[in-house]
């Protein structure tokens, strides 16, 4: 476990702090309600109020400056345990208040730290028993009033309220992470699209449902003109700006179905889904001309151009394997022919360049 200042630890403090508040603060009238027929002395009467309504507070402050604040806070847990123990023993072992206490107290440690925690707080407990009856005596007190009935039923009530609220926004939180996590396991960091092996789980996909309802599409494989010579003179920041312009510009030229990523290096590649040679085409013109248009004032001689390669589903295809290597020849042409231009590849045939209107 990372126990750190800032991090986990201090969130787990955090998270224990109010459901402390609130258990302390209610379990006390099930507590004083259970020793008032019994006559305590006043040092336990202090002892009651200094527990339920200052422990919280010193509690929090205790582990929150600690150095190791997860580790602080199991301690305050076994201290909880303790005196749970503790006060049930006092009160002679009163039945309601007695389960009262002792399940909200395991119900926290399940929650707050699983089997070992839940283990090492009934030893807490008992140790606390084994106090109160050296201290206090022993005795059974094996009938439930009626005040002490209702004195527990705020406890009953509030306390697995509170605690599901807590566990409910932990697993939401926790939800959320993991789907961050997720994201990020499939994105490319310095552009922000899909990475290569994302991208070609997507290509598999889009490639079975096409085959399957026979519906249209199209793929793309971008790379840019001699991007090598950009970073070679003008460094390898300029390069990552670059990579990030053309990262950009293309999520503007894509439609809502299409999906872009990073193939490797200088190289993108886009899955068109539904979509026609035109279509397709077009966007990748569109997203070459704007790119080539690019200009940097403080770099005035920095040229940009893109060489791309079009490829079309073909239910002659035998894989998304066979249907990348159609797009990477059709990228080829593009770049035997001269680069920053679009070339279309039409299956077995040469590919051939895409002619568009003046």
């Amino acid at each position: 476990m990372i126990d750190n200042r800032s991090g986990k630890g201090l969130s787990f403090v955090r998270r224990i702090y109010l459901p402390r508040i609130l258990g302390m603060a209610i379990g006390l009238f099930s507590v004083m309600a259970a020793m008032a027929p019994l006559h305590p002395p006043g040092w336990i009467w202090a002892l009651m109020l200094a527990n339920g309504l200052l422990w919280p507070h010193v509690a929090y402050l205790w582990a929150k400056h600690s150095t190791a604040p997860y580790r602080a806070e199991q301690r305050n847990l076994l201290l909880d345990s303790l005196m749970g123990g503790f006060w049930v023993a006092a009160m002679h072992f009163n039945p309601l208040p007695t389960v009262t206490i002792l399940s909200m107290m395991t119900m926290n440690n399940v929650a707050a730290g699983g089997k070992a925690l839940l283990a090492r707080g009934l030893l807490g407990q008992l140790a606390g028993m084994l106090l109160a009856s050296a201290i206090l005596g022993s005795g059974l007190q094996l009938q439930t009033s009626a005040l002490q009935v209702w004195a527990c039923l705020p406890m009953l009530a509030l306390y697995p309220m509170a605690l599901g609220w807590v566990c409910y926004n932990l697993a939401i939180n926790l939800a959320d992470h993991k789907r961050q996590l997720s994201a990020l396991s499939r994105t490319d960091s310095l552009t922000g699209l899909l990475n290569h092996g994302s991208w070609k789980d997507l290509l598999l996909l889009k490639f079975q449902i096409s085959r399957q309802q026979r519906l249209p599409a199209m793929i793309a494989l971008i790379d840019i003109d001699h991007f090598k010579a950009i970073n070679d003179t003008y460094g390898h920041v300029v390069g990552d700006c670059v990579l990030r312009h053309l990262s950009q510009e293309l999520q503007r030229s894509l439609g809502p179905d299409d999906q872009a990523g990073r193939y490797g290096g200088d190289e993108f590649c886009v899955i068109f889904p539904g979509a026609d040679q035109a279509r397709a085409g077009l966007a990748m013109e569109a997203l070459r001309e704007r790119v080539n248009a690019y200009r940097n004032p403080q770099l005035p001689m920095l040229r940009i151009s893109l060489s791309i390669g079009l490829a079309a589903y073909d239910e002659l295809l035998k894989s998304p394997e066979h249907w990348l290597e159609h797009a990477d020849k059709a990228l080829y042409a593009a770049k035997h022919q001269g680069r920053d231009q679009v070339s279309f590849n039409h299956g077995p045939a040469a590919p051939l360049r895409l002619a568009y209107p003046d």
